[in-house]
């Protein structure tokens, strides 16, 4: 029963990346959002777990949620900011980078597919997986923090660093 509700619910996640572009078209900061979204996901998946188990309307609600807030995030980081790192002045339009740059998010993004279905089967309990969930979640925050930080100097009016790169 489970799984036809994930299935029901998995298009909705599409709302979350939808929504992600549109604040960060909005706002200007990609980086920003993807934080926001994941620290708002943190607790909501805390939350799930423990009202998960109140009926098969509560647990679609929860997929929809959290779903879309751990899916935006994802969307945004696959295209928009490889998109942006792939551009950047330092590579001096070089195509291939950008798609350098895009196969390396998107291969690390394949190995944290692999990872967490293996390391949910050798977690013990439901618990368990949902606290990796939450962990994987403020990691990918304090990861993000940096290009946070530069965001958030750049709105409050301090100029950028222009770093320039050696050619060898």
């Amino acid at each position: 029963m489970l799984a036809s509700a994930s299935f029901v619910v998995l298009p909705r996640q599409l709302d979350g990346g939808i929504l992600a572009g549109i604040i960060s078209d909005y706002t200007g900061g990609r980086a920003t959002t993807c934080c926001v979204m994941l620290i708002i996901a943190a607790p909501m998946l805390f939350v799930y777990n423990y009202i998960g188990k109140n009926g098969l309307a509560t647990i679609i609600g929860m997929l929809i949620f959290c779903g879309a807030l751990v899916n935006g995030p994802y969307a945004l980081i696959t295209t928009a900011v490889a998109a942006d790192l792939g551009t950047h002045q330092c590579l001096k339009g070089n195509a291939k980078a950008l798609s350098t740059v895009t196969a390396i998010i998107d291969g690390t993004g394949s190995i944290g597919a692999a990872l967490g279905p293996l390391l949910a089967g050798l977690l013990s309990d439901w618990n368990s997986v949902f606290y990796m969930l939450i962990t994987s979640d403020i990691l990918a925050c304090l990861l993000l923090s940096r290009l946070v930080y530069k965001e958030v100097r750049g709105w409050c009016g301090y100029p950028t660093r222009l770093r320039r790169f050696k050619e060898f």
